[in-house]
């Protein structure tokens, strides 16, 4: 059984910063392109950044030079480090891993940037 289990979410000062991370199990994370959607209500889900599985890396305009996805094959482990949070990135922070075809999902962290 594929699962997504993230972490590190919180309330945090504009301004601020914080380290997102998803740790993925049953399957082999070294094949997977890893991205961090997020969501806020009544918005669609947007996506934030990718990582590809030789390391490759893509960011929505809005998180550029704020962001930074990184991933880690021996711990299975994708990482978003975030810096410089603006009250307009509170969402819940997703994770997401695609394989071809196959597309999986982890339930989610809150971030609420806010003084």
């Amino acid at each position: 059984q594929v699962q997504l289990v993230e972490s590190g979410g919180g309330l945090v000062q504009p301004g601020g910063s914080l380290t997102l991370s998803c740790a993925v199990s049953g399957i082999s994370f070294s094949i997977l392109t890893m991205n961090w959607y997020r969501q806020t209500p009544g918005k669609q889900r947007e996506l934030v950044a990718s990582i590809t599985k030789v390391g490759g890396t893509d960011y929505d305009d809005s998180v550029k030079g704020r962001f930074t996805i990184s991933r880690d094959n021996a711990k299975n482990t994708v990482y978003l480090q975030t810096s410089s949070l603006k009250p307009e990135d509170t969402a819940v922070y997703s994770c997401n891993a695609k394989f071809g075809v196959l597309s999986y999902w982890g339930k989610g962290t809150l971030v609420t940037v806010s003084s």
